[in-house]
């Protein structure tokens, strides 16, 4: 689950029921470690603390994959190959490391395979 995916979800927007079942899926919900961060600081932004401690909490209820350094290695190699930010590179990695298919909102994955790509809703 990427992060964008993380965030629909938890702000309920109009991709939001997409990404839910699989966020609901706890036994088979992969979240990269860095998607922690990503959502931490965003909802911090956003709401307040409290708020962000909140949904990491529902975050860790599914297997937080941390960054080790074969998995560093790994997201440096397909973030040369896809030209992927420092992030998006991370969260590939850790979908190809465990055969897991990415949700997200980011045009940075919509190329790739093993990707739902749901299109963000424009704000007006």
């Amino acid at each position: 689950m990427d992060s964008s995916a993380w965030l629909s979800y938890f702000a309920g927007d109009k991709n939001a029921a997409a990404f839910a079942k699989a966020i609901e899926a706890i036994d088979e919900l992969l979240v990269p470690s860095i998607t922690l961060t990503e959502v931490f600081k965003c909802i911090v932004r956003q709401r307040d603390e409290d708020v962000a401690l909140e949904a990491i909490a529902h975050m860790e209820q599914g297997k937080v994959v941390s960054l080790g350094s074969a998995l560093a290695v790994e997201a440096a190699v397909y973030g040369l190959k896809h030209k992927l930010p420092l992030a998006d590179s991370i969260i590939y990695a850790t979908a190809k490391k465990y055969s897991a298919v990415i949700w997200t909102q980011d045009a940075d994955f919509k190329v790739l395979p093993n990707v739902k790509y749901f299109q963000k809703a424009k704000v007006l």
